[in-house]
């Protein structure tokens, strides 16, 4: 009975969390002659043909794009190696940046927006899209760094003690050995850190300046209706990291051995 109440509170939990996404998706094929999207008056495919109807709509999504793909890249790149010291390594100052970088994914963000809208102002950094990719590389590393490094704990030590036996210097270990073994947690930590950038709005609200983000754009037009092409956009958002997480998932099955014919 307990292992059934458990399933059944699961299920629950995930249709509560999947309700929205459904209203979305639902009200992009919505059939509607006002501003307001927010009742059903028909089923339509036009819309999708529609998407690139709004210029600033489309200019938004195209800005959150651009910062979080360098945000994806420049987080990875600096979290991968903050997270491999940290898990590999023990030194002089490990403990405080251990918990500056847990610190840094329990700060709020209402704090670290105006901490960095604080910081550029100090430097005479004018707000807009560099701003804001800074910003989101700078909260974003911590969540590579945790990835990575917990994966990093999990290694087994003695395959590079067999690759430095081979022969392998400390670089060739890492790039033969080390690195594939932690790809998928690199992989992980990237696509978080495009995940946040490209959702974020309060961060975004200190640090843009002029630059108007697709959370920003949404935010805004709130006021006047939401068109359509909203919940497109945010459709193929999300059928996009659907797609991605099915095939990295079906990519990490172990794979079936097939017995020799005798």
């Amino acid at each position: 009975m307990s292992g059934r109440l458990l399933r059944a509170y699961t299920w629950v939990v995930i249709g509560w969390l999947t309700l929205p996404v459904v209203v979305m998706v639902l009200f992009g094929f919505n059939d509607t002659a006002g501003r307001y999207n927010q009742s059903w008056e028909g089923f339509t495919l036009a819309w999708y043909g529609r998407i690139l109807e709004l210029d600033e709509l489309t200019r938004a999504l195209g800005t959150s794009l651009l910062v979080a793909l360098t945000t994806m890249l420049g987080a990875g790149a600096l979290g991968t190696g903050i997270g491999y010291a940290l898990g590999r390594y023990r030194f002089r100052g490990s403990g405080p940046l251990d918990l500056v970088m847990f610190a840094a994914v329990c700060c709020p963000d209402l704090v670290l927006g105006a901490s960095l809208l604080t910081l550029f102002v100090t430097v005479g950094a004018a707000p807009g899209t560099a701003t804001v990719t800074i910003a989101h590389i700078a909260f974003s590393i911590s969540f590579v760094a945790v990835v990575v490094r917990a994966r990093v704990l999990t290694l087994d030590r003695s395959l590079l003690d067999a690759a430095a036996d081979l022969g392998a210097g400390p670089w060739t270990a890492f790039w033969r050995v080390t690195l594939p073994l932690i790809a998928p947690a690199v992989v992980s930590g990237m696509l978080l850190a495009f995940a946040l950038s490209i959702d974020d709005f309060v961060v975004a609200s200190f640090t843009a300046g002029t630059t108007t983000t697709f959370p920003l754009w949404i935010w805004g037009s709130t006021r006047v209706g939401l068109p359509p092409q909203v919940n497109v956009m945010g459709t193929l958002l999300y059928l996009t990291g659907l797609l991605i997480a099915v095939l990295a998932a079906v990519r990490a099955r172990p794979t079936r051995i097939r017995p020799l014919d005798r």
